[in-house]
């Protein structure tokens, strides 16, 4: 490759760069812009080691720059460095200046570690299991008698501990705004806490390669007001709305034909969600919008909408049987 070649070829890769630098998710996936206390504190030490490394980057390309200059090659002169080898202050100093940095990070490094790893209950704090399936995400609320999925629901400003398990393979519990990841085990179960300062929706999402469907295992954190949040739980505890019209009927005795096996059977936490309240949320299998024609495609063809999902097609249906069970899932309330 010839130097103009190798040039053109430095200038395209420098300006993809760029280009995919301004790339950007859902607002909420910033970890530098933390809206609660762990991303907070997460945040501070980015910022800490970047001002360090931003400090030895700046010694070290002055010295670099000052004696590429003042010993570069010219013409009728040959100038030679004061070799240094075997100088023991110098030594000894490029050996202890490192150690006293990282002494330096050490501090608030492990204070924010101990304080990030309490994760014991208090008397306000907000429990809540989180389990990991192939490929959503399961939340209940032991003391509340809650539990749905792929939304979880908070008060802000209130603790919120987790205690996090896998049902099956192997995840990671990311919510970038909120606070950091958190292995998801089968087997085993970790615990993490996180609260938001503001009410809102915060993206999650699943940062362990668990197979095909691992770039659609999102979930969503949404954070409320304390009144908003005790009308949530009034919502969820109440029994879903009663049955008022004719497809809604015929919807049921499809669901309990088809799906009752794995949503709302003894197997139902192994198999698939609870969608007694179906019609509350935001996202159908946490990705497409809540609408009849995102669950007409999910319905009959989930793998073709997240690959790997466990799910069956439920593609055997006429269109009228689908649409009553449409009619009856959206009723969920």
């Amino acid at each position: 490759m010839t130097r103009q070649r190798m040039w053109r070829a430095m200038l395209v890769f420098a300006l993809a760069v760029f280009a995919l630098s301004g790339c950007s998710g859902h607002p909420s996936m910033d970890a530098l812009q933390p809206k609660g206390t762990a991303g907070e504190i997460q945040l501070d030490l980015i910022k800490w080691s970047f001002i360090m490394m931003l400090g030895v980057f700046t010694v070290v390309i002055t010295i670099f720059v000052y004696v590429l200059i003042r010993f570069r090659k010219r013409k009728g002169k040959d100038i030679m460095p004061e070799q240094v080898h075997g100088n023991n202050w110098l030594e000894l100093a490029w050996t202890v200046i490192p150690i006293i940095l990282l002494a330096i990070l050490a501090v608030p490094t492990v204070k924010y570690t101990f304080q990030l790893s309490d994760t014991k209950p208090g008397p306000d704090t907000l429990e809540v299991k989180v389990t990991g399936h192939q490929y959503w995400w399961e939340f209940e609320y032991p003391e509340l008698g809650i539990k749905t999925a792929q939304e979880l629901y908070i008060p802000v400003n209130t603790k919120v501990h987790l205690e996090i398990e896998g049902r099956d393979v192997l995840h990671s519990f990311w919510v970038p705004a909120l606070g950091g990841k958190t292995d998801v085990i089968p087997g085993r179960t970790n615990t993490m806490w996180l609260d938001a300062k503001k009410p809102g929706p915060y993206q999650g999402k699943c940062a362990e390669l668990c197979g095909a469907g691992h770039a659609l295992m999102d979930f969503k954190v949404v954070a409320q007001t304390e009144d908003d949040f005790d009308k949530w739980v009034a919502q969820m505890k109440n029994p879903p709305q009663p049955i008022t019209t004719s497809a809604q009927k015929e919807g049921e005795e499809i669901f309990r034909q088809n799906c009752i096996g794995c949503h709302a059977g003894a197997n139902a936490k192994i198999l698939g969600p609870d969608l007694s309240k179906f019609g509350t949320r935001d996202t159908i299998a946490g990705i497409l919008p809540h609408n009849k024609e995102s669950l007409k495609q999910w319905l009959k063809n989930p793998e073709a909408v997240k690959p790997g999902a466990k799910m069956p097609k439920i593609d055997y249906l006429e269109d009228k049987e689908l649409d009553a069970l449409m009619d009856y899932l959206m009723s969920r309330k």
